[in-house]
């Protein structure tokens, strides 16, 4: 990581003077370096770095070959789609070992085109390719795999025997990855439809709640999306705990893919944990989307919070538990800039980060006392931090918080007796359990406005159903399948149209001749569950704000489909609410020491 360093502020001074290596008088027509002038900035750059002359002009001849190397595969990719590949090789198969090795290929090629390559002109048998920190793998092109013109690629050489398990090791990886990221969206789409119309002692269901763990009026649609979006961030939230930062890596991801799809504020705690998982996996080449992803959580960090963190104070009376992400947020900002080269903002932030650890990190004896109460050690943390330390304050805390989930857990109990009953009344009315609960939810629990609605809406699908048998004229059907319409679709698409044969020719042609099940459901009753065009304040995953912030609760039992599925992914999900806050700092502790050590030798050699 130093040598990123001085590459990174080498770079700068550069780029601050304006001065390209590629060009004379620092580079010849024959590509052969200007000793007199890269001497000259070597001496001139050696007293900025705290370094030697001749330490500083290596770095500089360096960045010199490889700037003029970049040139002449960028002109040879423009002109013939042929890409320049820097291969890190084994050390034992490099003729040279402070020499780079390059190799010209085309992107559309396969993987195992490339091994070949690489097998043959190095005299490697088998190797294994890393980009970014990942394994390629497969029979994809390599352009669909990532590699652009430029990429680093790691060869890693892997003996008969190794290969061999490799092979296993990777098919069963990639296997298990699938089928966790596949049977997670499964359980989490099955819960999502769930509209808690069943005894929820037998049939889980999920809802979201507020910042008080009050359940939140959002649209079908969109809460069945946010419950996909933050089921996958849980999951990957549980496999960091497992330190298993690769795959949880792949669902933080697809949290963050699913958030999108939202067009909302993705959580801040989402970019903030995926970049851990970057800086975990070591995957310094993500550094740009790491930056720009703490960026936009720092934004999000005050915009919720308040610069003083003044918005989260009001709401919840103390900020000492949130103070661990800004930590985090703080400690992997100081990173960055050192890899950038840029130590005095590096210095900042670790010196904001050392000063909230001294605060954050807690008391041995303080802890072990308030488990001797009977409190656990995720409370014991928790109350801690929120009380700065204090002893007392912390078990009053504690005891009050407790008190607080009981009587919420009251408050729930009594809400779904009160639905269950309710469901139950209008059930015995000829009404399915599914609509009455549907009906209720727009309703807001008013059982007389939920008959109305459903009785409403019970009239309407009469009328419709008799003015559909007028629409399904023999000739008006005949017609759509003298077209080539499939007879049930035909008769569909004249129902949903009210018997127009032009628009259902329209409406069969722009569904490729097949009327889905969402198109022949009814409308729902209630506007509100048709999706906002504005960003609703429910969808927001940030808490501390006026805004509530979402959050997944579930009811404990079993359901008689799909049980395994839906109760795998309810181990996922925390039974606190603050679960997330709860970070005992060993990773950052040493995170932070490391940082130390690296700034710590910048400064003596300057």
């Amino acid at each position: 990581m130093a040598e990123q360093n001085t590459e990174a502020k080498l770079k700068n001074l550069l780029k601050q003077e304006k001065i390209q290596l590629w060009n004379p008088p620092y580079t010849d027509d024959d590509n052969q370096p200007g000793q007199q002038h890269m001497q000259e900035l070597a001496n001139r750059y050696a007293p900025l770095l705290g370094l030697s002359a001749p330490e500083v002009g290596v770095a500089l001849e360096l960045i010199r070959v490889l700037a003029v190397k970049r040139g002449k595969g960028n002109k040879m990719f423009r002109e013939t789609n042929v890409a320049t590949l820097e291969l890190l090789l084994p050390r034992d198969s490099k003729k040279d070992p402070k020499a780079k090795t390059y190799l010209e290929t085309r992107l559309d090629v396969s993987l195992q085109q490339l091994m070949d390559r690489i097998a043959e002109e190095f005299g490697l048998k088998h190797v294994k390719l890393i980009l970014n920190g990942k394994t390629l793998s497969g029979d994809q092109p390599l352009d669909q795999q990532g590699v652009k013109n430029h990429s680093k690629v790691m060869v890693l050489k892997v003996s008969d025997a190794e290969w061999k398990q490799q092979l296993m090791e990777d098919e069963e990886k990639k296997k298990n990855q699938n089928e966790s990221i596949q049977r997670t969206q499964k359980g989490f789409q099955i819960l999502s439809e769930r509209d808690g119309s069943e005894d929820p002692d037998t049939t889980p269901f999920l809802e979201i709640g507020d910042q008080k763990g009050n359940p939140l009026n959002i649209p079908h649609k969109e809460k069945k999306a946010l419950i996909l979006a933050m089921g996958f961030h849980e999951k990957g939230r549980s496999l960091m705990k497992k330190k298993q930062y690769e795959n949880a890596l792949c669902h933080l991801l697809q949290a963050d893919q699913q958030f999108s799809l939202l067009l909302s504020r993705i959580c801040f705690r989402l970019r903030l944990d995926i970049v851990w998982c970057y800086q975990a996996l070591e995957a310094l080449s993500c550094l740009e989307d790491g930056r720009s992803r703490l960026q936009r959580a720092e934004e999000c960090f005050l915009k919720c919070y308040g610069e003083q963190q003044q918005r989260l104070l009001r709401i919840k009376g103390n900020t000492g538990r949130e103070d661990v992400l800004f930590l985090r947020l703080y400690l992997l900002q100081s990173l960055i800039f050192y890899i950038e080269g840029d130590d005095r903002q590096a210095r900042i932030q670790l010196s904001r980060v050392e000063s909230l650890y001294s605060r954050l990190v807690l008391d041995s004896e303080k802890m072990a006392q308030l488990m001797s109460l009977g409190f656990t050690d995720r409370e014991a943390r928790l109350g801690l931090r929120a009380c700065q330390g204090d002893l007392q304050e912390a078990a009053i805390h504690i005891s009050n918080r407790r008190q607080e989930r009981e009587d919420l857990k009251q408050r729930e109990r009594q809400r779904r007796r009160t639905r269950m009953e309710a469901i139950s009344t209008l059930s015995e009315l000829g009404f399915s359990r599914r609509d009455a609960a549907r009906a209720l939810h727009h309703a807001h629990g008013d059982v007389d406005k939920a008959y109305g609605i459903l009785l409403d809406s019970s009239q309407a699908t009469q009328a419709s159903n008799n003015n559909s048998e007028s629409a399904l004229s023999p000739d008006k059907v005949q017609q759509l399948l003298y077209l080539g319409f499939e007879r049930v679709s035909s008769e569909a698409a004249l129902r949903l149209t009210g018997g127009d044969v032009q628009s259902a020719t329209q409406l069969l042609l722009d569904n490729q001749g097949f009327i889905s099940a969402e198109l022949l459901s009814p409308p729902s009753t209630s506007s509100s569950s048709s999706p906002s065009s504005e960003e609703p304040s429910t969808s927001s995953t940030c808490p501390g704000t006026g805004t509530p912030r979402t959050h997944l609760k579930h009811s404990r039992g079993f359901s008689s489909e799909d049980t395994e599925l839906v109760n795998e992914v309810l181990e996922d999900i925390s039974h606190h609410e603050e679960d997330y806050l709860d970070l005992t700092l060993e990773e950052e502790s040493e995170l932070i020491a490391a940082m130390k050590t690296y700034l710590s030798r910048e400064a003596t050699l300057s």
